[in-house]
């Protein structure tokens, strides 16, 4: 069978180390020559104690350490622009991110701007980063949304709005994945994210255009792992197996779809996360059951194979295969405790026309869908949800 061309990138080096994050410096140390660091997080994780032994670490392996810890979910331009700042500030030649995914966007972003002289404006789309970035270093502590391995960065835009960068220089240098950092995140935390992380991996294996065998053969075991561990690490916190697995599997979702780029799901998400505020893992959990019923006219065949890999019970022919695999998402999803329907989180009736207008402007996730989604096709689809 005659292979189409394709270009798969990633970060060159990860390191899977549980306990890491407590010898953060001396990882660091022998790969890096910078000695100055802004190390992005959240005020939340700064308060739980979590980043107090990582700056510890590097501080004991010689670096110089300035915390910014003003990112919040859904950061917006301020919140970028804060990070420069700070890290202008203290001359920084090293950019560290820990934490979730709005985290680690913005100082990937901080990294490009700080030794670029365009503008953010001129960054949102596609390809559109010229220059280089200063030394990036990235570490996870939810099992989501693959930023670590992305070359993607989304950051709110307006009240509503959000937009995406994307480019090759937002591959960090090295990250490293200690899933002993993701112990501590709740239940319904590790839920939301652990089915975005799913919605990645599924979106990957059916994108439309740039669909090709290494992301799939990333995907088919990201949605292994996931699938098989989400329920032990959402029931047993501590469980060391659970965490590892779901945080690998989150990695190799997001190499995935950073080179074979999501879809439907995500489009339907983003208006839910600019007009409510609701988290990007959770809004994709909302959506996910939809989406896959509506795609199932076009996936089928290849939900039949990812109900294999998840060793989904039943037989028959494909579109059995096919309806069993989103039945199975669909259990996993209620076994998982997050919320379900749209109006369990605050979502009202009269704004889903609203939210499918929005829905279309993210026309660079829906060419991605393997069915075409019209505005009505939208607003159904968040009628589904609802």
């Amino acid at each position: 069978m005659a292979i189409n061309p394709f270009e798969f990138r990633t970060v060159p080096s990860i390191e899977v180390a549980w306990g890491g994050a407590k010898r953060f410096g001396e990882i660091i140390a022998a790969r890096f020559a910078a000695r100055k660091v802004l190390l992005v997080t959240d005020a939340g994780l700064l308060k739980a104690g979590m980043i107090a032994p990582i700056a510890a670490s590097l501080e004991a392996a010689g670096f110089s350490v300035a915390i910014f810890d003003k990112v919040v979910a859904d950061p917006p331009e301020s919140v970028l622009y804060g990070c420069v700042e700070e890290a202008r500030k203290v001359a920084a030649g090293i950019v560290i991110g820990v934490g979730g995914g709005s985290s680690l966007d913005i100082a990937k972003l901080a990294a490009v701007l700080l030794s670029s002289a365009q503008s953010l404006a001129d960054m949102y789309g596609i390809g559109k980063v010229r220059g280089a970035r200063l030394p990036l270093v990235l570490v996870p502590t939810t099992a989501g949304t693959g930023s670590e391995v992305t070359n993607i960065s989304i950051i709110t835009t307006g009240e509503t709005t959000k937009m995406g960068v994307v480019s090759p220089q937002l591959y960090a240098d090295f990250v490293l994945l200690d899933a002993e950092l993701t112990v501590g995140l709740p239940p319904v935390h590790t839920a939301a994210t652990g089915i975005d992380a799913m919605v990645h991996a599924i979106e990957a294996y059916t994108s439309k255009h740039k669909k090709n065998p290494l992301s799939d053969a990333l995907a088919r075991e990201a949605l292994r792992l996931l699938g098989n561990n989400l329920i032990a690490a959402c029931q047993e916190p501590t469980n060391r197996d659970a965490r590892e697995s779901m945080l690998l599997g989150a990695t190799l979702a997001g190499q995935a779809f950073s080179n074979s780029p999501v879809a439907a799901v995500h489009a339907l998400a983003y208006p839910l996360g600019g007009h409510y505020h609701i988290p990007h893992g959770l809004s994709n959990a909302l959506m996910l059951g939809p989406v896959l019923r509506y795609n199932a006219q076009a996936a089928a065949p290849l939900y039949a194979e990812l109900a294999d890999v998840l060793g989904v019970k039943g037989g028959g022919d494909t579109k059995a295969r096919s309806e069993q695999f989103v039945a199975h998402m669909q259990v996993l999803m209620d076994e998982s405790g997050a919320p379900r329907r749209l109006r369990d989180v605050g979502v009202t009736d009269n704004s889903l026309a609203m939210l499918a207008a929005d829905t279309m402007k993210q026309t660079r996730l829906l060419v991605n869908n393997p069915v075409e989604v019209r505005e009505e096709d939208a607003l159904a689809l968040y009628r589904e949800a609802f």
